[in-house]
């Protein structure tokens, strides 16, 4: 890194060098280790990190596939690795993250609120296409939805539980704070509108913070917002790579029941030291209020074990695919060595492996992401309340910014994958937030299963090729409609 950081950072080496790479071989290797030694030696001995990341992440899913424990220790020993090797610095020297577990705020946060004057919503209404789609023509495409292989019919049937429910939507009786309130995938507009309470975490940033008061004074909700000191909602917001102590302590006074909602991102290492944060923030908060609920939207572009049922679709689209598609097919892959168009699983698999990484996105995303896994896993396994789904890929702008990808995503829809409008997205995964924040939980017997309850995936699960084999393509067909 060029600059020294401040705050939550990476382990700096002999030389003072702050190495990501390092890191993330370190800790995806502490994770296999208990389970499977010889990965766990992989991973350590991997001399190209940043292009043969992927298979080693893989591995470390497909080594939890056996007992339902493996994957917890794996779980755990990835989360205590991350803990027991990051830092922060303060005033130029380096400490342990667990001071950040009990130490006391620099200064306490003020608050700032924003109340609502618009109606309560009165039953779920979800964008698409220039629609907003309810009641019958929403339970429609929840089912064109299904048939398309766009999400698993466990996601249709909790949006249409909530369809039956609207007195759910406001979440009475409970505080949601969102990390990252400015995020395009995050629920903070939807949740305002539909007259919840929601604690808003982000960056001091005036016009950020303009938008979200200018939102919630037109919804039915009330809007919480951190602050330093007294002022308009424009001075809210607080670095959480610096202010843990001091956002724990502010949002263990909010009213109701807590849910802590991530949906931070950041660019490179920093999307790591934020899930980071985010973690820390989670353990301090769990302490202290035990009926903590957490939230996460995972990344469809992981690696994933996925139900018989979508092996079975991705198997049949496979077989059925057009006498066009076979042709085209099979000379592609003679000249790549089978590289492209191959399929995703063997028949009759169960589960099946979804490898979805996209190497673009880099080894920091995804532990950012798997990181975030972990704690899902942890801490549902300890009784907490989780609500974990896989979100759709997106158009949002930090995608869109990636010519790479967002040629990929204009061209998917070649290959049976849906990309969704933010808005669309963002309402589906906030109505499965109310889902499971509200219903009982589903039981399973292993936490992949779990992982796998009401994704939405756009189709990457259920496509007839691996994700990657059809990527490239994707991203040539798509070069001339990608919006840039």
């Amino acid at each position: 890194m060029s600059s020294e950081p401040h705050g939550i950072a990476f382990p700096a080496d002999a030389s003072g060098r702050r190495s990501t790479t390092a890191f993330g071989r370190a800790v995806l290797a502490d994770a296999l280790r208990p389970v499977d030694p010889a990965g766990a030696r992989a991973a350590e001995r991997e001399t190209a990190w940043r292009s043969q990341y992927i298979g080693h992440f893989r591995r470390q899913v497909e080594a939890g596939l056996g007992a339902p424990g493996d994957w917890l220790t794996m779980a755990e020993a990835g989360l205590a690795s991350v803990t027991d090797r990051m830092v922060v610095v303060r005033d130029g020297a380096d400490v342990g993250l667990r001071t950040l577990l009990t130490g006391g705020p620099d200064r306490p946060l003020g608050t700032v609120e924003v109340r609502g004057t618009g109606r309560p919503v009165e039953r779920l209404a979800i964008p698409y296409q220039g629609r907003q789609l309810t009641g019958d023509a929403l339970r429609a495409q929840l089912e064109r939805w299904v048939g398309a292989g766009v999400m698993e019919p466990s996601a249709a049937e909790a949006v249409r539980t909530v369809i039956d429910n609207p007195g759910w939507l406001a979440l009475p009786g409970r505080t949601v704070a969102v990390l990252g309130a400015g995020a395009e995938m995050g629920p903070l507009p939807t949740l305002l509108r539909w007259g919840a309470t929601v604690a808003a975490v982000d960056l001091p940033r005036p016009a950020l913070w303009e938008r979200t008061a200018r939102l919630a004074r037109e919804s039915a909700g009330l809007l919480l917002a951190p602050v330093r000191e007294p002022g308009p909602a424009r001075a809210a917001g607080v670095d959480l790579l610096v202010d843990v102590p001091a956002v724990a302590e502010w949002l263990l006074a909010r009213p109701g029941r807590l849910v802590l909602g991530n949906y931070l991102y950041a660019d490179g290492g920093t999307h790591v030291r934020t899930s980071v944060a985010a973690d820390v923030l989670a353990q301090r908060l769990r302490s202290a209020r035990p009926d903590l609920a957490l939230a996460f939207l995972a990344t469809p572009t992981d690696v994933f074990a996925v139900p018989a049922g979508a092996v079975e679709h991705s198997v049949r689209a496979y077989a059925e695919r057009s006498r066009t598609a076979k042709l085209l097919g099979r000379p592609l892959r003679w000249a790549t060595r089978g590289r492209l168009l191959h399929r995703t699983y063997q028949p009759g698999a169960s589960p099946g492996i979804c490898d979805a990484l996209v190497p673009a996105q880099g080894p920091n995303y995804a532990l950012a992401k798997r990181i975030q896994r972990w704690r899902a896993a942890v801490e549902r396994a300890a009784g907490a309340t989780v609500s974990f789904h896989v979100a759709p890929s997106s158009r949002t702008s930090s995608v869109l910014k990636n010519k790479a990808l967002a040629a990929a995503f204009a061209g998917a829809h070649r290959f049976a994958v849906e990309v969704f409008e933010p808005t669309t997205a963002n309402a589906l995964m906030a109505a499965l937030l109310v889902h499971d924040l509200t219903a009982e939980p589903a039981v399973h017997a292993h936490p992949w299963q779990h992982e796998a309850e009401g994704a939405v995936h756009g189709g990457l699960w259920r496509t007839p090729y691996a994700p990657r084999s059809s990527l490239g393509l994707a991203a040539v067909l798509g070069y001339t409609t990608a919006r840039m």
